[in-house]
């Protein structure tokens, strides 16, 4: 039986940009959840599981992802006596608009342990490029348009998650170039 009816699915691109949102962005664990929360709804204990993670834990982190505008309740149930949340992100992508260090470094460091649990071989490449500013705009839109086009298989098959970036390195002290 249920409490409300299911929300609608999640949008398809929520741009992150407040500063409580920032904040939510900077646990591991919180950026795990939103990871899991990326396909399908669940619950606390569900995602505990999961996650290897207590579920008052969870919990915690999942009312400060609700309260930043990140998480959403999806549907309520009632099982024995008491009332089951399932949680959804509130989007299907998450772009960051402008990156702030804390943020992009729990962003690195949920990846960093969501690589080091994959069953399989990881792609992992950093490369240095020279670029003008317009072939850098044109490698920036090929990369979002690769992944935004790549189509899915059917339930049941491993989920893939996929990280792009592409940034301009600071200048180097005293304006000289020293990379190869």
């Amino acid at each position: 039986m249920r409490d409300q009816p299911p929300s609608p699915p999640p949008e398809d691109l929520q741009e992150i940009g407040a500063p409580e949102q920032f904040a939510a962005l900077a646990h591991p664990l919180r950026q795990r959840l939103l990871f899991v929360l990326g396909h399908r709804p669940a619950t606390i204990s569900q995602l505990a599981v999961h996650l290897d993670a207590r579920k008052g834990n969870v919990a915690h982190h999942l009312k400060v992802l609700r309260e930043a505008g990140l998480v959403r309740i999806a549907e309520t149930r009632q099982v024995r006596g008491g009332t089951e949340h399932y949680y959804q992100r509130t989007a299907r992508r998450m772009v960051v608009a402008e990156p702030r260090a804390d943020g992009t470094a729990a962003m690195l460091a949920a990846v960093a342990q969501e690589l080091q649990r994959s069953p399989d071989e990881t792609l992992l490449t950093l490369r240095h490029l020279r670029l003008g500013p317009a072939k850098a705009q044109q490698l920036a839109e090929t990369l979002a348009r690769l992944v935004d086009e790549s189509e899915e298989d059917e339930e049941g098959q491993p989920m893939y998650s996929v990280l792009v970036t592409l940034y301009q390195q600071a200048a180097q002290p005293g304006g000289t170039d020293t990379s190869p």
